[in-house]
C-alpha cells in the first residue's frame, strides 16, 4: 500500500476545497488549503482518513488530532467541533470521508462473530467513548487504495464500488477500531439505535423516558449506559446535537429563527440563551462572524 499513491489519486480528483463526490455512494474526498479553527459540526456514522496534513475534532472537551498514521472512527452520530488548523496552500490537507452503512456494518459484524473472526478481548476492550482514533494499518490502507482506484473507470465504479466498500468495512472491523465499532453495529445495541432515532428527529419533542423505553431500559440504566457510550448525558447530547445543527445552518446562511425551528426549539429566547451559553455569542453574532466552508468534514 502506497500512501503517496492514495494522496495522488485524491489530489487529482479534488479541484477545490471542500467535499468532492466520487460516484461511490458513501465515499467523498476532501481538500483544505486554509487553516480553519474548530467549528460546530455533526459527524454521522463515518470514518475520516487523512493522507496529507492534520485534522482535528473535539468531542465534549476532548481533542482528537489525527493524520496519515491514524484515522477517526465515529460509529454513532456525534456533535463535535472540527477543523483543519494547520492546512495551508503550500501544505494542503487531503482526505476521505466514508459513511458507515449501518445495515452492512451490522451484517459484517454478525458474520465475523459467527465465524469466530472478531478481534479478541484485551487492551482493545478499554472503555472508549463517542469516537476513536485507530491505527492506519496495511489492511485498511490496501482496501482504501483499491476503493479509490475504481474512480478511473465508471463501469468498474458502478459494478465494484459496493464490494470494495464492504472490503474496507471489513478492514475497519478487523483493525484497532473493530471492537469499538462492533459496540455500535453489533446486534442489540440499544444506545446506537436510540441515537439514530433522536438524530433523525431533532425537530420533535424528546423525553428521556421515551428514549429509555425505546431502548428497553429503566431511566437510570439508560442514563448510565448512554453516558458510557457518548461521554454525555442524554439531555446534554440532545442539546448539543440541536445547537450544533443550528450553528451549521446559521453559518451557511439560514436565518436564526428558521434554524431554531428546524432543530426543535419553540422558544426564541431559550434558543438564544442556550446558544450563547454554548458558543459565547448570540446566534446573530455567530452568523455574522462565521463563514462555514462548503462541505466541512
Amino acid at each position: 500500500m502506497s500512501k503517496d499513491e492514495i494522496r495522488e489519486l485524491i489530489a487529482r480528483r479534488t479541484q477545490k476545497d471542500g467535499l468532492t463526490d466520487t460516484g461511490i455512494d458513501g465515499m467523498r474526498l476532501f481538500r483544505a488549503t486554509q487553516a480553519i479553527p474548530c467549528v460546530p459540526a455533526v459527524y454521522e456514522p463515518c470514518i475520516v482518513a487523512i493522507v496529507s496534513g492534520t485534522k482535528e475534532a473535539v468531542l465534549d472537551g476532548k481533542r482528537y488530532i489525527y493524520d496519515n498514521h491514524r484515522y477517526l472512527c465515529c460509529p454513532m452520530s456525534m456533535p463535535v467541533r472540527a477543523g483543519t488548523p494547520s492546512a495551508a496552500p503550500d501544505d494542503p490537507l487531503y482526505g476521505v470521508l466514508i459513511t458507515l452503512d449501518a445495515r452492512v456494518m451490522t451484517e459484517l459484524a454478525i458474520e465475523m462473530e459467527n465465524a469466530g473472526g472478531m478481534p479478541g478481548k484485551g487492551d482493545a476492550e478499554e472503555r472508549i467513548q463517542g469516537i476513536k482514533l485507530a491505527a492506519w494499518d496495511p489492511a485498511f490502507g490496501d482496501a482504501l487504495l483499491r476503493l479509490l482506484q475504481l474512480g478511473a473507470d465508471p463501469v468498474d465504479t458502478a459494478v465494484l464500488g459496493a464490494v470494495r466498500l464492504r472490503e474496507l468495512y471489513y478492514a475497519i472491523l478487523k483493525g484497532e477500531a473493530g471492537i469499538f465499532a462492533r459496540r455500535a453495529f453489533g446486534a442489540g445495541n440499544a444506545i446506537a439505535r436510540s441515537i439514530a432515532h433522536v438524530s433523525a428527529r431533532l425537530d420533535a419533542p424528546v423525553s428521556i423516558d421515551d428514549m429509555a423505553g425505546r431502548a428497553g431500559m429503566s431511566r437510570a440504566a439508560f442514563h448510565r449506559k448512554f453516558k458510557e457510550a457518548t461521554t454525555m448525558s442524554p439531555i446534554q447530547f440532545v442539546k448539543s446535537m440541536r445547537l450544533n445543527n443550528a450553528a451549521m445552518r446559521i453559518a451557511s446562511g439560514m436565518t436564526v429563527s428558521a434554524a431554531a425551528m428546524d432543530v426543535g426549539y419553540v422558544s426564541a429566547s431559550q434558543f438564544s440563551r442556550e446558544f450563547r451559553r454554548m458558543y459565547g455569542r448570540s446566534p446573530r453574532q455567530w452568523g455574522e462572524a462565521q463563514q462555514l466552508p462548503p462541505g466541512i468534514a
